[in-house]
């Protein structure tokens, strides 16, 4: 449920352990005096060198997890040329993507229960074995079949990094980590494409999977002997994990594995391969309806029964309408981020005639600000005590302007000088509103599903990326299909990197139609962009409330 200020104590919101939001008069009287690295339980923190290295294993597994995105796209050439699969080049992205978001919430609950350290360490181990089977696939099939499974180590990895900062640092310096690890995120996105048109450009294509092995390697190692057995409490013998599977809930994993990958793989699917009319988009979407309700419907029965057994996604969370808002909103703040990483790159290939790694260098704009963002949020809240919602707000409108505007551009040949314009407000509105959901997790759920709510918001997130691209495809798809039958002959057959190699071969007439065509469709999806930042206003209003959640 929400959570309300407590008026007789006069401090701000803020999450403790025990899932409190408030601290009361007689806990802070009795609090150790070593309040910076201690709770009023009398947790402590760790510091040093420990923390450091905790701290450098999370940011090294979230850039190579995230890398792995948009490193691949501009690679798919060389890959096709390689081993072939032309036509399910596009499963090689969205297997890794349904891997990741088919575990998120699943992994997170299992750590509750197993303990953080065996679940993390797992995960970046699975993640390490599959980056190299995907260096050696010999044929397409196997390629996206090892990046289903890499994506399973990279989701667990992913959402366990994100539950890791929360219980890592005190709530008092937990902005500015939030700040910090999302940098990494961005930076990710951001040399991800550059990356990978410089290995397509000078080496096997290859690298682009084998290169995770040393690092991820090195990560693991540090995680071992640097996170503490029973973290986070691992100064608290009492408290630590006594693994009994009989907490975990079956079924409900069950349910929420298969109605994500449905959900996510209809709207893959959909416009793509199969028409959204055909039978297999239809049934996929369906299913994924049905397992939804049957999902909410044995998670309220699980969270209100109160026995052992605990929900994978709590009943709580429906009931919460603070919560409900930030999913939300991450659902919907999915799509910019991968739209924009793909969009760009492609844009600046196929209609302005530039290489690879000259196209994934101009997305630098948007991702620069996005970072910025990413800084000055969390300081704004946190150092000038701005209350969150007000940011996400604001973020949201810069967000509806930026991607209006890219969804404006005028249709030319040329580079539109104002388009890196549109991108630094299109990434600024985004930045924005970012790290703030993660931040605000802690502040309006119970202790106990601090874990999950953190996952769930990154499962939500990577829902809403592989959802909100579909509808875009499809928008782009429609629009420029008819056109490219009557110019080409074909509408949906071919794909954009095939395009992109024949074009040279048409008549210079038909070359200026194509480009103007596509530059009109990479509009139309920026436009789509811009209904989903107009979505996040009214989620954002359901956290509001008469005194506003501060940090």
């Amino acid at each position: 449920m929400d959570s309300q200020p407590n008026a007789k104590s006069g401090h701000k919101s803020g999450p403790t352990d025990d899932g409190s939001e408030e601290r009361s008069n007689e806990t802070e009287k009795t609090a150790p005096i070593d309040a910076a690295n201690t709770t009023q339980n009398g947790k402590v923190y760790l510091e040093g060198p420990r923390r450091w290295l905790i701290s450098s294993t999370l940011a090294i597994m979230i850039f190579l997890i995230v890398l792995e995105i948009p490193i691949v796209p501009t690679s798919l050439v060389a890959i096709s040329n390689d081993i072939g699969g032309f036509d399910e080049l596009s499963w090689i992205i969205s297997g890794y993507l349904l891997g990741r978001v088919g575990v998120m919430v699943i992994l997170a609950k299992l750590s509750d229960i197993v303990g953080r350290k065996l679940v993390f360490t797992t995960s970046i181990a699975l993640f390490i074995v599959f980056s190299g089977a995907c260096g050696g696939a010999k044929t397409v099939t196997q390629l996206i079949i090892f990046r289903a499974f890499q994506g399973v180590g990279g989701g667990g990895a992913y959402s366990l990094s994100t539950v890791l900062l929360v219980e890592l640092v005190p709530p008092e310096k937990l902005a500015k980590s939030t700040a910090q690890l999302a940098m990494v995120t961005t930076l990710a996105n951001t040399l991800g494409p550059i990356i990978g048109g410089a290995i397509s450009s000078n080496t096997n294509w290859r690298w682009i999977f084998y290169i995770n092995v040393p690092i991820a390697a090195a990560a693991l190692i540090v995680a071992l002997v640097a996170i503490p057995r029973g973290f986070p409490n691992h100064n608290q013998p009492d408290r630590q994990l006594k693994p009994n599977f009989g907490k975990l809930d079956l079924v409900g994993t069950f349910l929420l594995l298969l109605a994500t990958v449905s959900l996510a793989a209809g709207f893959e699917e959909a416009d793509s391969r199969f028409p959204w009319r055909s039978a297999y988009v239809i049934t996929l979407l369906t299913a994924s309806g049905v397992l939804w309700i049957l999902l909410l419907i044995w998670e309220r029965r699980i969270t209100l029964a109160n026995t052992i057994r605990e929900p994978v996604l709590p009943w709580r969370f429906f009931t919460n309408r603070a919560m409900i808002g930030i999913l939300s909103i991450f659902f919907l703040l999915g799509g910019p981020l991968v739209v924009t990483t793909y969009q760009i790159p492609q844009l600046f290939q196929l209609v302005y005639r530039f290489s690879a790694l000259q196209a994934g260098a101009r997305v630098v704009p948007f991702m620069a600000l996005w970072a910025f963002g990413l800084v000055i949020a969390p300081n704004l809240a946190g150092k000038y005590k701005i209350p969150p919602i007000y940011i996400i707000l604001v973020g949201s409108c810069i967000q509806i302007v930026g991607f209006a505007l890219l969804g404006t551009l005028p249709l030319s040949l040329d580079v539109p000088s104002q388009i890196y314009a549109y991108e630094v407000i299109a990434g600024l509105g985004c930045g924005l509103v970012f790290p703030l959901l993660f931040i605000m997790i802690p502040f309006v759920v119970e202790g106990r599903d601090r874990a999950v709510g953190m996952a769930a918001g990154s499962q939500f997130q990577v829902m809403g990326s592989v959802i909100v691209l579909s509808i875009g495809t499809s928008v782009f798809n429609g629009y420029t299909g008819s056109r490219f039958e009557a110019l080409l002959g074909f509408s949906n057959s071919h794909s954009l990197v095939n395009l992109g190699e024949s074009l040279n071969s048409l008549p210079t007439h038909t070359q200026e139609q194509i480009r103007l065509t596509l530059a009109e469709g990479y509009n139309r999806q920026s436009l789509v962009l811009c209904a989903a930042a107009a979505a996040q206003i009214p989620f954002a209003l359901l956290l509001w409330r008469r005194k506003q959640i501060s940090i």
